[in-house]
């Protein structure tokens, strides 16, 4: 068993040695894990067998309120301090990124023989199965139970819970940003940008939004995600993403009108000749589960031989939803329940390549906007019959009296529902079909995840 990396002095001289907590990054999640380490304290010490109190943090800024007393708890300004302060048993990274500050402490603290918690998901995702052997070889848990869907125990789930079974697919809604955009197109008719900039004003977007809105938030979940359920670590370079920045509030009415509704997805699933692990906006059925989780909230997917299908929902982010998820990797700690970071031992671990997406194969949304006369439809449903896309559905609506669509003959949208081809056939046709002198503009193209 992996041990704890210290025992602390006793409290007040009776009762078990507390756990002794550094927290290096003080934002929403560290000062929540503060308020509800202390807030929470009689559950969590029950729970845990023992007190677990902070004692140590470090944060650059030491004038910032942040509603918390650290009157008695040691402040460090370099957080690399953390990895060798003697009262401090567990390092708890709450910095973020992938490099820098964050990796150099999480790799001296696991090198100095001190047990790891953190909520970092890029960190996870793109060194992971550098630190787990580093975790290993000390003999002290890496633990990220936060990284992952906030509140929402999809590590536990997917990693202990499913143990036993032989796991094909996972997954689901990982970036509640996204899924608020979406929700509120679909239900305001707005534009991206408009409700974007909403999102920002209400913190749910960031300045920068280009980690949510680009997909790459989701992907870091999804490479986490699919190592645990696939026993190999997923080379995070080769996670296929796309965001969701093209998606039009018309997309979104046309989903509507055929039975669906747009969500950015990360999916990963076991195949016989490799692992498919993409994260892009899908079109699924309105009476999916997955397809009725709106807002801010995330959803996980689990699919096994023996299980069956699970999904999990909840807030995936937040100061309580995340502070609650590093507590419980604090509890496991402190009781000394700890497993391997990927669920089994790194020997023999490599990272494996994700198939690339012209191995995908998938039903498909297709929205044009052609210009409005005869043969239009001929043509395009020519090039797909050349490329062996068979067509399932069609929607034409007519167009508005002063629409020109910018060209000498008015225009309108054509949507094309495809019957389940490969990719690389649909690329191939995209790129024909938007070479057509009546195609105006480039051809959106969704996949549908029809479950």
């Amino acid at each position: 068993m992996m041990g704890t990396g210290g025992t602390g002095g006793q409290a007040g001289g009776t009762g078990p040695a507390p756990l002794r907590i550094g927290i290096a990054g003080l934002g929403t999640v560290g000062a929540g894990l503060v308020k509800l380490l202390r807030g929470n304290a009689g559950i969590v010490g029950a729970r845990a067998g023992r007190p677990v109190v902070v004692t140590s943090v470090a944060a650059r800024d030491r004038t910032r309120d942040r509603g918390i007393d650290l009157d008695g708890v040691t402040w460090h300004d370099d957080a690399l301090a953390l990895a060798h302060d003697p009262d401090v048993d567990v390092v708890v990274e709450l910095i973020g990124g992938a490099e820098g500050i964050a990796r150099r402490l999480v790799t001296e603290a696991l090198r100095a023989g001190r047990p790891v918690v953190t909520a970092n998901k890029a960190l996870i995702a793109v060194h992971g199965a550098e630190l787990a052997a580093l975790a290993e070889q000390a003999g002290v848990p890496l633990m990220f139970e936060a990284a992952v869907a906030g509140g929402i125990p999809a590590i536990k789930t997917v990693r202990e819970g499913l143990a036993a079974d032989r796991l094909n697919r996972v997954g689901g809604i990982l970036n509640g940003t996204c899924n608020y955009i979406m929700t509120a197109m679909r239900e305001s008719g707005r534009a991206f940008a408009d409700v974007l900039a909403e999102a920002q004003a209400l913190g749910y977007a960031e300045a920068d939004p280009s980690t949510d809105v680009d997909g790459i938030d989701a992907a870091h979940k999804l490479a986490i995600l699919a190592g645990l359920a696939f026993g190999r670590p997923v080379a995070f370079s080769s996670v296929h993403v796309e965001g969701i920045r093209g998606i039009a509030a018309l997309d979104l009415a046309f989903a509507q009108a055929l039975g669906y509704r747009i969500k950015l997805l990360g999916l990963a699933r076991r195949r016989e000749d490799g692992i498919e692990a993409r994260v892009h906006p899908c079109l699924v059925p309105e009476k999916m589960p997955i397809a009725q989780v709106d807002g801010v909230f995330n959803a996980v997917l689990v699919e096994g031989a023996f299980v069956g299908r699970l999904m999990l929902e909840g807030r995936g982010a937040g100061e309580g939803p995340t502070a609650t998820a590093v507590a419980a990797d604090l509890i496991d700690i402190a009781r000394g329940n700890a497993v391997p970071v990927w669920g089994r031992s790194t020997d023999g671990l490599t990272q494996v390549e994700a198939l690339p997406r012209t191995a995908f194969h998938e039903e498909y949304y297709l929205r044009l906007q052609v210009q409005d006369r005869p043969g239009v439809i001929a043509d395009v449903t020519a090039v797909l019959r050349d490329h062996g896309v068979s067509l399932r559905s069609m929607l034409q609506h007519g167009r508005a009296a002063d629409d020109s669509g910018g060209a000498d003959e008015p225009s309108v949208p054509l949507v094309l529902v495809t019957h389940r081809t490969q990719e690389s056939a649909m690329m191939a046709a995209l790129a024909r079909i938007a070479a057509l002198p009546a195609v105006i503009g480039e051809p959106a193209m969704i996949r549908i995840e029809a479950g």
